[in-house]
């Protein structure tokens, strides 16, 4: 077997092997079914040989894989990084090249232009003009004399204020203005651009933006108060914009004080020394300016640090920078200069402030709670816009507990659908005014806007709490224990003098009062019903568990109960009489957990309404009967409800509101069993 196995092996692992070939004499040789099965076993034999031999090689040589591995690794790393050591180095030669291009050809431009001047004048304006033929709108730039071209290239202008692409640009620098024309889409001969806008060199300032991914080669330029950024080819072209126009508009600078000083006439005559103390020097403001040292490395890159700030989000950093530039200029004059930076600054201000409102705005992420909102907030309240700060600040957290009260899923009973409710509601409350306090403790102004922010959160959760428990027509007895877990959530807020109870109950008070007058209506109409079904006959419970049962429920409503109760499972009252018992009881135990005072009368009405129709009932069958024995029977239950239910009634009123129940007072008195014929009747007037 071994022997045929190894021949079968060479066979297949022999380069001129060919599989269909080998089939076809196979099958030729072969008798019949069985060599062919004998002949495929010993193929798959073979088949798992080479595959246990396979996994034995990889477990021996597991370790040596892994170190491979780790060294191929470390060889893509090293590639890496002498990749990044050869693109550098090449950058570096570049430059060095072009520097020294740009030197001779300087050097070549100047030894032309003094040679012939009137040439290379002409040359530069007619450069200009073939130029600008390309530009449509652009005819009048070459009426000015002496302007011509000093360089000119394509751009990409971005939006400031979330760093998109906008259009393409083509700038054009002359000696003494900066035009911007932005591409055609639809070229019309020789015309590729249209006129965009035509700065004055004096009227901007260029500042160099960091290369910080999306925001690289771009520079800005700065018109107060509007603001551009456009994007180069290369970091060599961002640097030789940036130079040729600082150099540029030195030379401009350098050009108008130059025709300032011819302008003025010099006299012969020494002017007098004036002995006027009140006389002020014009040279004073000259001198004022230079007292103001903005020549400091950090003022300078003040507003490219700022930028790179914002960019990077480094919000506390930007402020910082701003709190350090103002303490420095506190005590000084406002000079040209400092104005002129101020301005700079306040085109980053704006910024800073916008990208801070935006951190704060509804449509970015709720999640942290409130105090994800803390480092914006703070910024702005340092920025001195604590106003502002308040109002988004709030705005937000108002989203956020809309968002939570709208992603909780209605299921279940509505009692636990309201525990989660009142739960996600309040203490998001109670984190909010955890945080606002930290917030703005040194600004009490803004503790108004949070108590009427407070209310508005308010009527938000009794609008979604009214619409689950009193919409949905619940129970009485389900509304009262939602509502009691809504009281006993309210007062957790005054753990930090927040007391919103009062509003609690002033929004809930219309549901409430309709919940009461709806269930008294309910019980109204049940006992009338039991009335006209009245056969005046004791009750038989029938088990013994069933008495039991009655007396604890009695018992649970503080209604003696005891001398009613006969042999076995007699009960000496009608049912309608106890029926009544239980279900007014029980109104007026979830009438007292849905208590406000507002609903002091209409809970006091209810009841007696209630107790009238059992009165009525009882004084018309005592009236009407003329049979003794059910008389007297009517008039046991009778004096239970006045001896036992009524003086329940009207002290557990008083003990639930804190207040006497002198309607419920008046009724029982008017109600006491009097005697009508002394030998046996009897009647309730």
């Amino acid at each position: 077997m071994s022997e045929t196995g190894n021949r079968l092996r060479k066979l297949l692992e022999s380069p001129n092997f060919d599989p269909q070939n080998y089939v076809k004499q196979l099958s030729q040789q072969s008798d019949g079914d069985r060599d062919l099965q004998e002949h495929r076993q010993k193929i798959q034999t073979l088949a798992d040989e080479t595959a246990q031999n396979l996994k034995k090689n990889v477990y021996k040589n597991y370790r040596q894989f892994i170190e491979t591995a780790k060294e191929i690794s470390f060889l893509e790393s090293e590639m890496y990084q002498l990749s990044h050591i050869l693109t550098e180095q090449k950058s570096i030669m570049e430059s060095i090249t072009q520097a020294l291009l740009s030197t001779d050809k300087d050097e070549t431009s100047k030894e032309m232009q003094a040679a012939f001047p009137k040439e290379t004048e002409d040359l530069k304006q007619r450069t200009l003009t073939s130029l600008l033929e390309k530009v449509e709108g652009a005819k009048n730039i070459m009426d000015t004399p002496g302007r011509h071209l000093v360089y000119n290239g394509d751009l990409v202008e971005f939006d400031v204020d979330n760093m998109s692409p906008i259009q393409k640009a083509h700038a054009f620098l002359m000696n003494d203005c900066l035009l911007i024309a932005t591409w055609l889409p639809n070229r019309r001969g020789t015309v590729k651009y249209k006129y965009n806008a035509l700065y004055d060199l004096e009227s901007f300032a260029v500042v160099n933006v960091k290369d910080n991914p999306p925001m690289k080669d771009m520079f800005k330029i700065l018109m107060f108060p509007d603001s551009r950024i456009f994007q180069v080819e290369n970091s060599k072209v961002k640097k030789e914009w940036l130079e040729i126009l600082d150099e540029t508009k030195k030379k401009k600078a350098s050009q108008d004080k130059h025709k300032k000083e011819e302008e003025v006439p010099t006299s012969p005559v020494r002017a007098e020394a004036s002995n006027n103390p009140f006389d002020v020097d014009d040279d004073e403001p000259a001198d004022a300016e230079e007292s103001v040292d903005l020549s400091l490395e950090w003022i300078q890159e003040l507003p490219e640090d700022l930028d790179v700030c914002i960019a990077q989000r480094d919000f506390e950093g930007a402020v910082d920078l701003l709190d350090k530039l103002n303490e420095y200029l506190k005590d000084q004059p406002a000079t040209q200069t400092v104005k002129e930076l101020k301005a700079k600054v306040d085109e980053r201000v704006r910024q800073l402030t916008e990208v801070l409102v935006f951190e704060l705005s509804p449509d970015r992420s709720l999640r942290g709670g409130p105090k994800a909102t803390r480092r914006a907030v703070s910024q702005l309240i340092r920025l001195g816009q604590s106003t502002k700060a308040c109002e988004l600040f709030l705005k937000n957290r108002t989203a956020a507990v809309q968002t939570a009260i709208r992603q909780l899923r209605i299921e279940g009973a509505t009692l636990l659908y309201i525990h989660k409710l009142c739960n996600i509601f309040f203490t998001s409350l109670l984190e909010t005014a955890k945080e606002f306090e930290t917030d703005f403790a040194g600004n009490t102004g803004c503790y108004s806007a949070f108590v009427v922010w407070s209310r508005s959160a308010m009527t938000m959760f009794v609008d979604a709490f009214s619409k689950q428990v009193f919409d949905s027509k619940e129970s009485l007895s389900t509304a009262a224990e939602c509502v009691k877990v809504a009281k006993e959530h309210c007062q957790q807020l005054t753990e930090i003098g927040l007391d919103q109870t009062f509003t609690l109950q002033s929004l809930l008070v219309k549901d409430v009062k309709a919940a009461l007058l709806s269930y008294k209506d309910i019980i109204i109409e049940a006992t009338k019903h039991r009335n006209s079904e009245e056969m005046w006959r004791r009750m038989n419970l029938m088990t013994p568990e069933a008495l039991t049962k009655l007396k604890d429920e009695m018992r649970s409503c503080g209604i003696s109960f005891q001398q009613y109760t006969g042999d076995d499972c007699w009960v000496n009252l009608s049912y309608t009489i106890v029926a009544f018992t239980k279900q007014m009881m029980s109104f007026l135990e979830e009438g007292l957990k849905l208590y406000f005072p507002e609903l002091h009368m209409v809970l006091l009405e209810s009841l007696r309404e209630i107790i009238l129709v059992a009165v009525q009932h009882v004084d018309y069958s005592l009236r009407c009967e003329q049979d003794p024995e059910k008389k007297a029977f009517v008039l046991l239950n009778a004096t239970f409800l006045h001896d036992t239910v009524l003086p329940v009634v009207e002290r557990r009123f008083e003990e639930g509101v804190g207040k006497p129940a002198k309607q419920l007072r008046d009724l029982r008195k008017s109600t006491r069993p009097v005697r009508i014929n002394p030998e046996s009747t009897t009647s309730l007037v």
